[in-house]
């Protein structure tokens, strides 16, 4: 865990202290590959936490995402058609939904909820009769007053 830490310490300092610019006419693919590669990256960290994590699918996804989302941008500006908006949507959505996906993981795995309250939770979420919808047609009034 120690060799995680340090590396992401590293990792920031050198980006940090590393003056790096990006050209005006790459600034959209950049954009667009940064956060292909961050929507790739949270997606191997919720794999991870589902347990089905695979290195081959993840290395594979992420070059995929990323070139996929470059070649979009590219083809946008060569019809004259701003693409790289469609994929900031795209993959600005599934990043929300690993977050989201991932949260409620951490939630479910580190917060501490007595037994009684959790099973009376989800009993109540999934055995809610008010939520069923009624498909007898006999029970409807086909001449309702009004």
């Amino acid at each position: 865990m120690w060799l995680v830490i340090l590396g992401l310490v590293t990792g920031m300092a050198i980006g940090f202290f590393t003056p790096v610019t990006v050209p005006v006419a790459l600034s959209k693919y950049f954009a667009v590959a940064l956060l292909a590669g961050l929507d790739s990256s949270l997606g191997g960290l919720r794999s991870g936490f589902e347990k089905h994590f695979r290195l081959s699918i993840f290395t594979s996804g992420f070059t995929f995402n990323i070139l996929m989302a470059a070649s979009l941008v590219y083809l946008g500006d060569l019809l004259g058609i701003d693409l790289y908006v469609a994929a900031i949507v795209v993959f600005g959505m599934r990043i929300f939904n690993n977050i989201t996906a991932i949260r409620r993981m951490m939630i479910d795995k580190y917060w501490i909820i007595p037994k009684e309250i959790k099973k009376h939770h989800n009993e109540e979420i999934t055995h809610n009769p008010s939520w069923e919808i009624k498909t007898d047609i006999s029970q409807t009034n086909p001449n309702p007053q009004v």
